[in-house]
């Protein structure tokens, strides 16, 4: 069984993180593995003071902080364990066994990519400690982690809710193919009722999108298809609002490494403002 690899940090969204693993897990019946990342500058390392030789006063100030230093690296660690100790406390407390926990240090994209080939998806929270809360600012590590992972990304949402229906967002883009290939295959959308969307679209997109409805309804899922006119991030985010969709299914950004995310983009503006899960894929 390929793992569920939940990303857990510091923040407010761990505990949904980690709600949102064991509801997968119960769909996928897979195991969740937690995995907690300390940066390189949080990491303990040697500290070179061969440039304080025969400085005196100086050398023994400069000891005296690679010391705290070193202090304040064990207490990062601590910190590390404690935040992936009660993330799997949170996730048993569902009756899911069988979580394990990895801490490890050095570049969280190098870590995922490094676990994720026994992964059948990721999630992550929508925001991590450090994000702009104010200003409605996404993760940077969410950003990276969507471009660079090959697995489905489930975005999480500040608090977890049971998930009855779904949303799917059809563009007939070159990703829209694995979508309908992953909502038909997977089960996480068994039994739950599906709306495929288009906002706008010319004729090619329609009758991809009606012949994407037949492969999820001969797939057995309760499938209908819908277009619907306006701009595609103000016509999806009032449809989730309205008609109480519990999870948005849609596809992730270009391949291209220097691509960034820029506020107002269908995809990003759905994942900022959307108040439920979005799985991405590329």
């Amino acid at each position: 069984m390929d793992k569920i690899l939940a990303l857990v940090d510091g923040s407010i969204y761990a505990a949904s993180v980690c709600d949102h693993a064991a509801w997968l897990a119960g769909r996928l019946g897979a195991p969740v593995e937690l995995l907690h990342v300390l940066g390189r500058r949080e990491a303990p390392g040697e500290k070179d003071l061969s440039g304080a030789v025969g400085l005196g006063a100086r050398s023994s100030i400069l000891e005296k902080l690679a010391t705290l230093d070193e202090e304040r690296s064990k207490l990062v660690a601590e910190r590390g364990r404690a935040i992936l100790d009660d993330a799997r406390a949170l996730i048993e407390k569902s009756g899911l066994e069988g979580v394990t926990t990895r801490l490890r240090h050095g570049d969280l994209i190098e870590e995922v990519a490094a676990q994720e080939g026994a992964a059948s998806l990721i999630v992550i929270g929508k925001r991590g400690a450090a994000a702009d809360f104010a200003h409605g600012h996404l993760g940077s590590n969410l950003e990276r982690i969507v471009r660079a992972s090959h697995r489905p990304v489930v975005v999480a949402s500040r608090a977890f809710r049971p998930i009855a229906k779904v949303l799917i967002a059809y563009d007939g883009g070159a990703s829209a193919a694995r979508i309908i290939d992953h909502v038909a295959t997977s089960p996480i959308y068994a039994g739950l009722p599906v709306r495929l969307v288009t906002v706008g679209g010319g004729a090619e997109v329609l009758a991809g999108l009606e012949s994407a409805g037949e492969r999820l309804r001969a797939a057995g899922l309760e499938a209908e298809t819908l277009q619907v006119q306006g701009q595609p991030d103000k016509a999806l985010g009032a449809m989730v609002e309205a008609e109480h969709f519990d999870m948005l299914v849609m596809g992730a950004y270009g391949h291209s490494r220097v691509r960034s995310l820029i506020i107002g983009s269908t995809t990003t503006e759905m994942v900022r403002s959307c108040k439920v899960p979005v799985v991405l894929l590329r």
